[in-house]
């Protein structure tokens, strides 16, 4: 399949709105890969949209397939935020956990030592 300026600019569009799920000061690295995979689909064509992020040693990889090149770039572009999104709570999450654990045991209601899980 060949590339156009369209796709292109299309696809840096996308990564763009991807970085902006970034936190300040991280790096990260996108690589998109796009293409046309005829052999398996009896009906039509059907495109294939795959996102590899690298973002400060974690990696993030979604892939889509559709009917329509920009839908399937739009729906891996879509999951990849998700993902995303879900580690960054994550994180939270247990950073919030350890500070409440370690609040209790300051204050003398946990027995529980911090740097064990018990």
């Amino acid at each position: 399949m060949e590339l156009t300026s369209a796709i292109s600019s299309y696809v840096n569009k996308k990564a763009e709105a991807i970085e902006r799920f970034v936190p300040e000061g991280e790096e990260v690295i996108i690589s998109v890969e796009v293409g046309k995979t005829t052999k398996h689909h009896k009906q039509g064509d059907y495109f294939k949209a795959e996102f590899d992020v690298s973002l400060n040693g974690e990696n993030f990889f979604t892939d889509s397939e559709k009917s329509d090149l920009y839908k399937a770039i739009d729906d891996a572009k879509d999951e990849l935020i998700k993902r995303i999104k879900n580690n960054k709570k994550r994180k939270n999450t247990l950073f919030k956990r350890g500070a409440v654990s370690i609040k209790k045991m300051l204050k003398g209601f946990s027995k529980r030592d911090p740097y064990t899980s018990k």
